[in-house]
């Protein structure tokens, strides 16, 4: 596995390692507020559940409705459960969703695990602001599989490179506490933050 020298570096590894087998919510009020006070969230929802509290998601069924798709079928089948932020970087982004992380033994392939498919890229001009939800992969855009990645600040150098598909509506203070946690070389943290997801029809 590919070691990480800085958070710039992650892109390269997002795109080489993050599914070499197989294979960040646009926020714009404090968090559990949104711009449109009147609308709810329409569609499914998912609730990503850990030890610091929940993170609830809106999908963009919309812009990116394979991945979506794909998204909550692996949440309902508890393809998520058990799985970890496998890694973190301050000013920038979390990144969860890998089923290797459910074994502690594996770390040397932590960031390596995929659900056995890959999901068409379903590029976009949401702009991966704090909060957006996007989908990780290898270096073909067309590598897409279960993981994914919320991002805690700005990161525009990801604009129409990764596949948004949802946003934080509420627990974006959750994932702050996760992107701060100690980690290792590999960006790993040293803590287990394992999810829990529900969708919510």
């Amino acid at each position: 596995m590919l070691k990480q020298t800085g958070w710039r570096m992650f892109v390269g590894l997002l795109v080489g390692a993050v599914l070499s087998v197989a294979g960040t919510e646009i926020v714009a009020a404090a968090d559990g507020a949104t711009s449109q006070k009147a609308e709810a969230p329409k569609g499914p929802r998912a609730t990503i559940k850990t030890k610091f509290g929940d993170i609830e998601i809106k999908f963009y069924q919309d812009v990116a409705p394979k991945h979506v798709d794909n998204f909550i079928k692996l949440a309902k089948s508890g393809f998520y459960n058990g799985t970890i932020f496998h890694r973190v970087i301050p000013g920038f982004m979390i990144q969860g969703g890998d089923p290797n992380t459910k074994d502690t033994l594996k770390k040397d392939v932590y960031g390596q695990g995929g659900p056995g498919h890959t999901v068409k890229a379903e590029f976009s001009d949401i702009p991966h602001k704090r909060g957006i939800v996007s989908m990780a992969r290898a270096a073909d855009p067309d590598t897409a599989g279960s993981q994914f990645f919320i991002v805690v600040e700005d990161s525009r150098f990801l604009d129409r490179k990764y596949s948004v598909f949802g946003e934080v509506t509420k627990g974006i203070g959750i994932a702050d506490k996760i992107v701060n946690l100690a980690r290792d070389e590999r960006d790993n943290p040293r803590e287990r933050v394992e999810m829990t997801v529900a969708i919510v029809d």
